[in-house]
């Protein structure tokens, strides 16, 4: 029997109209493999490296677990590929990996051109410079003349060039393709200034031979909120990685912990128990468990707990929260109902 295509159209609305999810290719292709490849930077301390057991660790590292406990019910079930600034996109867009975590700043011609969908932010940034302290340099203003290390094909690049056309200042580029090998030329005095994110300068400085020796200058010239990014195409995927790392900022908001997380099942505020799962729904709605908020947070921890532990004051890093707090707390850390 034909059906005809209003019939076909009521049918498919009817579907959507009862939540329910269809899966996508992307997605699909997660599943069918059984874990997520993730691209990341794989060189800057706190976001995105292995330690020297091999163990890999990050905000970065950490925001990829988050998704894979979402799909799978298991954070481990996520691989790690390390990618350089220019390698990154690519890797993205010829499906060698399935989402990337590496401090990416989301901008409309990423969007666009190159045919990718960022979500939520992890992690507000903006660009800075980093002097050697024997050079005496107190502010970015006084770096006319100076060779400053960058990665090619970044925003970093681009912002660098505007603020020193903007400032009337002579500057000359060293260009070198891996933040590795960015940071060794820095070190080995092979030119004045390094420029980057302010969270990967801090990182470079931490595993610098003598990390004080070197200091940030306090100039911020750009705005960087760095996300998640996945491939135009399959807007399953995209809603289960965007709402994976809003799950980590709203379970902070409500103070929901990894520690607590057990005892919080058995909250009786209707929001709390839709979150969590009690209430079912948001599983259904995104193809997922009911529990799969639970357990990111119970694997993984919400934002303020991965946060602290990879960049926090009490890391090498000693990151202040920032733009990067709660929005009840002064940041920009908003997350949307979970209902």
């Amino acid at each position: 029997m034909k059906l005809s295509r209003l019939t076909v159209m009521v049918t498919i609305l009817s579907l959507l109209a009862a939540g329910i999810a269809f899966a996508g290719k992307d997605l699909d292709a997660v599943k069918k493999k059984g874990f997520i490849q993730a691209g990341v930077n794989g060189n800057v301390f706190g976001f995105g490296m292995p330690d020297n057991k091999g163990v890999w660790k990050g905000l970065d590292v950490d925001t990829a677990r988050a998704v894979a406990v979402a799909i799978f019910g298991d954070a481990s079930k996520v691989k790690f590929t390390p990618l350089t600034a220019q390698q990154r996109f690519t890797a993205l867009q010829s499906g060698e990996i399935d989402l990337l975590t590496r401090n990416a700043t989301r901008t409309l011609s990423r969007e666009t051109k190159l045919g990718l969908n960022f979500v939520t932010v992890n992690y507000y940034d903006g660009q800075g410079f980093m002097v050697p302290k024997k050079l005496g340099v107190k502010s970015a203003k006084d770096l006319s003349g100076a060779t400053i290390c960058v990665l090619p094909g970044t925003t970093t690049e681009q912002n660098a060039a505007d603020f020193f056309r903007t400032n009337k200042m002579d500057w000359t580029p060293v260009v070198i393709e891996s933040t590795s090998e960015l940071a060794q030329t820095f070190f080995a005095g092979r030119c004045d200034v390094l420029t980057s994110d302010a969270s990967q300068l801090a990182g470079t400085r931490a595993i610098a031979p003598n990390p004080k020796d070197y200091v940030v200058l306090p100039e911020i010239i750009s705005k960087e909120p760095l996300a998640p990014a996945v491939r135009h195409g399959d807007d399953q995927w995209r809603d289960i990685v965007d709402f994976a790392v809003l799950a980590m900022i709203n379970a902070e908001e409500m103070g929901i912990t990894s520690q607590n997380v057990d005892k919080m099942l058995k909250s009786k505020d209707p929001m709390v128990q839709r979150f969590l799962g009690v209430i079912e729904g948001n599983g259904k709605a995104l193809g997922l468990d009911e529990k799969w908020a639970y357990n990111i947070i119970k694997q993984v921890g919400n934002y303020g707990e991965i946060f602290e532990r990879n960049v926090g004051v009490n890391t090498t890093l000693g990151i202040e929260r920032g733009l990067n707090a709660l929005w009840t707390n002064g940041g920009l850390m908003y997350s949307p109902p979970f209902k």
